[in-house]
């Protein structure tokens, strides 16, 4: 049970773009642009679509006097929802100001649009957002390889096998079942191998 909490807690979907980023910076031929800028694009969205959604969720929880469990219920998760995705979105409109490469750009749109696929399914249906999360990570690496022409047969091969882990562990924790779970990797995988993609070309 200590090993799901732990799993759940480290692979919270809102790092999963910062996992990516982190993939690409340093274990691609991206690894050679200046580290400052590097920083300085992780640090941004690290802001945006970590620091600061959750603190807005922290904040509204407290406000509502809800425990962690009462915030998990799916009636209660259409404010989490929408204070996530009003941060993706100006995370989205600085990029765009500053030029930010669209490849990049299109992890974090990758994100936006799975946290609006899932708040449509919210209306009457709980979909795993940490899922969601390891599909975007597993999607994101394979679009990269075929932008960057690179063999991910091992690292995804990693990463399946910890989704699994991560999906058992939400499943163990009542949180979940397994049709939640697979459906939340399939959003992630999809909208974030087309985001990247459709964002390069």
């Amino acid at each position: 049970m200590q090993i799901a909490r732990t799993l759940s807690a480290v692979f919270s979907p809102f790092y999963a773009p910062i996992w990516i980023l982190i993939g690409l910076f340093f274990f691609s031929y991206l690894q050679l642009l200046p580290l400052k800028y590097k920083l300085f694009i992780i640090c941004m969205v690290y802001l945006f679509t970590v620091f600061i959604p959750r603190l807005g969720i922290n904040v509204f929880r407290m406000l509502m006097r809800w425990s962690h469990w009462q915030l998990s219920h799916r009636e209660h998760r259409h404010m989490p929802y929408l204070l996530t995705i009003i941060s993706y979105t100006v995370c989205l409109v600085l990029m765009s100001k500053m030029n930010v490469a669209m490849f990049i750009r299109g992890i974090v749109m990758a994100a936006f649009i799975s946290q609006v696929i899932c708040v449509v399914l919210n209306a009457w249906w709980k979909v795993s957002t940490h899922m969601v999360g390891m599909g975007g990570l597993v999607g994101a690496l394979v679009a990269f390889s075929l932008l960057f022409f690179y063999n991910p047969l091992w690292p995804v091969c990693g990463l399946v096998l910890l989704s699994g882990a991560l999906g058992t562990s939400r499943i163990i924790l009542r949180q979940h079942t397994l049709s939640q779970v697979l459906v939340g990797f399939a959003i992630g995988f999809f909208c974030a191998f087309i985001s990247i993609l459709f964002f390069t070309f």
